[in-house]
């Protein structure tokens, strides 16, 4: 027996969808084309918001904890996890930054694995060459995979050099793409090595930069490295002038797996200023890096953050510590900008 279908009606974007009961509303509009607010999908971030106008929807489990009780009195939803019950009408946010980037699928092939630390390998991917991936700093993808799956990648490479798409892909225990990924180092007969084919889909969510002026504090944890070096290059290689404190959070000295370069741009450019965090440091690691939490360390060195703008990325437990204690410490709400992500096995979204 087929699952119901129901449509849903997106404004101001004017679009209407056609989603089946099982399905998350934001799957379906992603898969459309339509790229809504969004950044955890697993319930806890609250960037998929929306108001609930007209219709019932329903959680596969209980209320998600990035909503109050009193926000869902209100008819506000999270896309994320809701399935429609019924037709439904809803009030999403319109992100202008990102409305001019088509999403696209593409073909691309792997050109070149590169390990940067024991579980974390640089892709490099080549479009056709008649093809190119517009696609903003901080955006990511999603690889297509086999029946229905894809994994979520933050792009690496900065939107002026995109001959080759670079991502940073963690290996995952039960993560059968990464699995394969890292199999190339062992000539495991699944292995993904390169020359493979792959398709894509993106760019895709609203983790941008956003011109302005005012100072930054930009948060890694992990790799959330990656759309932050986007950022990054985006700026250091365009001479855009602006104070830039980066901080790394990491388990390890060796979970911060392109320190050098960053240690490099600090050298070269007088504005950035780096530093790395471990929360797990060993005895010699502690004798040479601050250690603890990398929020922490950000408040500890910034009390007062009414003057900045703060970008951060990396797994959903920093950025509720981040949304819960920044704003307390002065930072307008308008001018956090996140990305909040689980490190998964292979599902149908990120």
């Amino acid at each position: 027996m087929s699952t119901p279908e129901h449509t849903v009606r997106i404004e101001p974007h004017g679009r209407s969808l056609h989603v089946s009961e099982a399905q998350p509303v934001l799957e379906a509009a992603l898969a459309a084309g339509l790229n809504l607010p969004h950044s955890c999908k697993s319930g806890h971030c609250s960037s998929c918001r929306a108001r609930l106008l007209r219709g019932e929807i329903r959680y596969p489990g209980p209320r998600p904890p990035g909503i109050t009780a009193e926000e869902e009195r209100n008819g506000q939803i999270l896309l994320c996890q809701a399935r429609a019950c019924s037709d439904l009408l809803v009030e999403a946010r319109l992100i202008a930054a990102v409305a001019d980037v088509e999403i696209k699928t593409l073909p691309c092939r792997i050109a070149a694995l590169t390990p940067l630390a024991p579980d974390v390998m640089q892709v490099l991917l080549r479009l056709p060459s008649v093809e190119r991936l517009r696609f903003h700093a901080g955006q990511y993808l999603d690889v297509l995979l086999e029946d229905g799956k894809r994994r979520s990648f933050s792009i690496a490479s900065p939107p002026h050099d995109s001959e080759l798409i670079e991502l940073h892909v963690r290996r995952v225990s039960g993560g059968g793409f990464t699995e394969r990924v890292f199999g190339s180092a062992s000539g495991a007969h699944t292995a993904l090595g390169v020359g493979a084919l792959l398709r894509i889909e993106g760019p895709i969510g609203q983790f941008t930069y956003r011109e302005g002026r005012a100072p930054m504090l930009m948060l890694a944890g992990g790799t959330g490295f990656a759309p932050l070096k986007s950022i990054l290059r985006h700026l250091l290689e365009r001479g855009v002038e602006r104070d830039i404190h980066f901080y790394w959070g990491a388990r390890h000295e060796r979970d911060l797996y392109e320190q050098a370069r960053v240690l490099e741009w600090a050298r070269c450019h007088p504005r950035l200023t780096f530093t790395a965090v471990l929360s797990e440091a060993s005895a010699t690691e502690a004798a040479h890096h601050r250690v603890g939490l990398v929020h922490e360390a950000v408040l500890a060195d910034h009390p007062d953050l009414s003057a900045f703008e703060v970008y951060a990325a990396g797994p959903p437990a920093m950025i509720e510590a981040i949304r819960g204690s920044f704003l307390r410490h002065g930072l307008p709400a308008g001018r956090l900008y996140f990305d909040s992500f689980d490190y998964a096995p292979d599902s149908v979204r990120r």
